[in-house]
């Protein structure tokens, strides 16, 4: 009789046990020193995860060297870490200092995350270069803006 009273209240507890989706059914609560904490069921845990893009070496210039008389070009390897892949496309601001026709590209636009290396190139064409003294170093023509879209 005993026997069979022990098999039942071992099969209680390990029902309450096994059956743990969200609630306990015992008669008497296990005790060790204090209380034991019962685990009741586990939840999980989630978020929302943004767009992130960080473009390492933006503070390096784009050094325009002249082709010809009117026309330069230069280029700058950006390196990009993102966490999603994506597009390139920029916009040149003239600062007004050289007049002449400017325009930026990117080589390879597309970056895959985590990222990796996009080229972007400036080109001035009709310089007009009499208002600016002779062997001024680094004057500052334009200004690129860079934007940025998922693909």
């Amino acid at each position: 009789m005993f026997r069979g009273r022990l098999a039942i209240v071992g099969c209680v507890l390990l029902a309450a046990a096994v059956a743990q989706a969200g609630e306990i059914k015992v008669h008497n609560w296990p005790v060790q020193y204090r209380y034991v904490p019962q685990e009741v069921t586990t939840i999980g845990v989630v978020m929302d995860v943004g767009f992130w893009i960080e473009i390492i070496n933006q503070q390096d210039v784009i050094k325009l060297q002249q082709v010809t008389i009117h026309k330069y070009e230069g280029c700058l390897d950006l390196e990009v870490r993102c966490n999603f892949n994506l597009s390139f496309s920029c916009e040149i601001v003239p600062t007004g200092t050289v007049p002449g026709t400017y325009s930026c590209a990117f080589l390879n636009s597309d970056v895959d995350a985590p990222g990796g290396v996009s080229t972007l190139c400036a080109k001035l064409e009709d310089a007009n270069i009499g208002s600016v003294p002779g062997g001024s170093v680094d004057v500052q023509v334009a200004s690129v803006v860079i934007s940025v879209v998922p693909r």
